[in-house]
């Protein structure tokens, strides 16, 4: 069976690695360049399912109507559909989600649900990601592979969720402590815009936060802002 893994995050990638390695009776096929989600391409490897735990393209209509593609989105949609599902949740002070595996329609995050599975938010937004990684490829890929489940459609109140922009990264003289210890952890992950604050000309960037004492502590990086930022 050709199965397809379509990511961009290091920990997915290294999973897929780690997934092949486990399954020899697949041949998985690993994509992690927007160019190379092509429908030729994907043609010619013919694949039952396309899987897309970390994706932050859009997926060509001709793609997910000739082939079964499949998405993971960190909330119990229909709550939460749309950007930034882990920042959203965190700052609506929402300590456990789901992982909904839901298959591509054109829709954003519209699609029927193949199977849902629990997720804690503690910790940073890296770590969080590297263990929603870790239930995809160990239980929710290999379930919808064997079981061959077919997907429901969403049932519930709808919740949008809107896409953060690097702005927004910025801590607020009007967050309090938790807040603060919030915002850090929840932009701490690989390509993300760090948490800031500015000072004159440089700009504070915040990572690797923990709760002491009644203190926060975390790692600083102080970068001179140039006219750009």
């Amino acid at each position: 069976m050709n199965i397809i893994i379509a990511t961009i995050k290091s920990w997915n990638i290294k999973n897929s690695i780690n997934f092949g390695d486990k399954n020899k009776d697949l041949s998985i096929h690993l994509i992690s360049n927007k160019e190379d989600l092509s429908y030729e391409k994907i043609r010619q490897i013919g694949p039952k399912y396309i899987f897309f735990p970390h994706w932050s393209w859009i997926i060509p209509s001709k793609i997910y109507s000739n082939f079964t593609c499949i998405v993971f989105h960190m909330t119990d949609l229909p709550f939460g559909r749309g950007g930034s599902p882990v920042q959203n949740l965190i700052e609506r002070g929402v300590e456990n989600t789901k992982i909904s595996a839901i298959k591509v329609d054109g829709g954003i995050d519209t699609g029927d649900i193949y199977i849902k599975e629990d997720l804690n938010l503690n910790s940073n937004a890296e770590e969080i990601f590297i263990r929603a990684s870790n239930i995809i490829f160990n239980k929710m890929i290999p379930m919808i592979i064997k079981n061959e489940l077919v997907p429901k459609p969403q049932n519930g109140e709808v919740t949008i969720f809107k896409r953060r922009n690097p702005e927004q990264s910025e801590i607020c003289s009007s967050f309090d402590f938790k807040k603060i210890y919030d915002h850090i952890r929840m932009l701490d992950a690989e390509n993300y815009p760090k948490a800031f604050v500015k000072f004159g000309k440089y700009r504070l960037e915040f990572s690797r936060a923990s709760l002491k004492n009644d203190k926060i502590l975390a790692d600083v990086e102080i970068k001179e802002v140039t006219e750009d930022e």
